[in-house]
């Protein structure tokens, strides 16, 4: 019966010892540094997604700036509501309400709150959020993915037990010095094998990125519709998910809150989606609009980079007739870009053009 515990334990996904590592008064976390990875990575794709969708570069780390920390408040607030055991219940801290470093950021919170940061970004620039969430929405799901890491390296958000192959062992974990507990011997001491919940969302939430891509490629989503296809998809993983985890959460009839809230969400964000069906894409022009505005003004020269023309009759002063082009082509029978022309005041006029309206030579 030992050798079969042991080929069972051996069979498990280990788990991080260890979650903190001191570097002289600094503490470096792990659960931190997943966080930040994830939103690198999210600002990353959302910036190139944003950008081939005519947006202007440093749009998405500008509304960042804005809908990050709202969205780390909102998650918490979120976290706390749903788990307020830990921090209200009988033996509770409230004080650790306030250690996020030690995990749980509640993803509807986050959403919430992080997008009325996101609101306020785009409302400065004029950009609409509905637009800018299409671009940043598959981000958003690989930043879950890599934050779940962080619950891998603090032994927490795991299922119920299980002795599968793919069974995590989870260890008795010291939360405020975020290690194993350890026994008389210095070894830590195992909790058992569970089933690896932080691990089939971060798989889910892969497969929910990709499918965001895919199908704004394949149908050109609109409206915040490639955002609501990011929602509904991960609630539908959310849902089962949720119902293998067995960490302290609130119940509602016999179930997890978040189970209902994924329902309630997720059904909303396929209501939007049929609704919004068939609208076309938004034309967004903020990058060829900055790319004019940083364009280098042309330099004019007496002897150079003019566009002269001529007609039948004799010389037009200070315009060009069909056939000539501000790149310097002769109109026919005309002068050559690049000549001086005299004008009737015998006043010298350089580079003659037709800026003001309409196409040159049309006059």
């Amino acid at each position: 019966m030992t050798v079969l515990a042991d080929a069972a334990v051996l069979a498990a996904i280990p788990s991080p010892t260890q979650g903190v590592w001191e570097i002289g008064p600094f503490p470096l976390r792990a659960y931190a540094l997943c966080i930040i990875a994830g939103i690198v990575l999210a600002c990353w794709l959302g910036e190139r997604r944003w950008v081939s969708r005519g947006g202007a570069p440093g749009d998405v780390l500008d509304i960042a700036v804005w809908a990050v920390p709202f969205g780390i408040v909102g998650g918490r607030i979120y976290h706390v509501i749903t788990t307020p055991q830990p921090y209200f219940g009988e033996g509770g801290d409230p004080i650790r309400a306030f250690a996020i470093w030690e995990g749980g950021l509640g993803i509807w919170g986050a959403i919430a709150l992080g997008g009325v940061g996101a609101w306020i970004g785009c409302r400065r620039r004029g950009i609409p959020l509905p637009a800018w969430a299409d671009a940043i929405a598959p981000g958003i799901a690989l930043a879950q993915a890599v934050g779940r890491l962080g619950n891998w390296f603090n032994n927490e958000l795991y299922g119920s037990a299980t002795d599968l192959p793919w069974a995590l062992t989870i260890y008795r974990w010291n939360a405020s010095a975020g290690q194993a507990v350890t026994g008389p011997d210095g070894e830590p001491l195992v909790l058992g094998t569970f089933h690896p919940t932080f691990l089939y969302e971060l798989l889910w939430n892969l497969g929910v990125a990709a499918l965001v891509i895919w199908a704004d490629r394949r149908y050109r989503l609109s409206h915040g519709r490639a955002f609501a296809l990011y929602v509904a998809a991960y609630c539908a993983g959310r849902v089962w998910i949720e119902m293998l985890r067995i960490d302290t959460a609130e119940q509602f009839l016999g179930l997890r809150l978040n189970v209902f809230t994924s329902v309630v969400v997720g059904l909303l964000a396929v209501a939007y989606l049929i609704v919004n069906r068939g609208r076309p894409r938004e034309v967004i022009t903020r990058g060829a609009d900055k790319a004019r505005e940083e364009a280098p003004a042309e330099v004019s020269s007496p002897t150079a980079g003019t566009t002269a023309a001529t007609t039948a009759n004799g010389t037009a002063p200070g315009a060009t007739t069909s056939g000539a082009t501000a790149a310097g082509r002769p109109a026919a029978g005309g002068t050559v870009a690049g000549e001086t022309v005299t004008d009737r005041a015998g006043e010298d006029r350089a580079g003659a053009r037709t800026d003001e309206g309409g196409s040159p030579g049309k006059g």
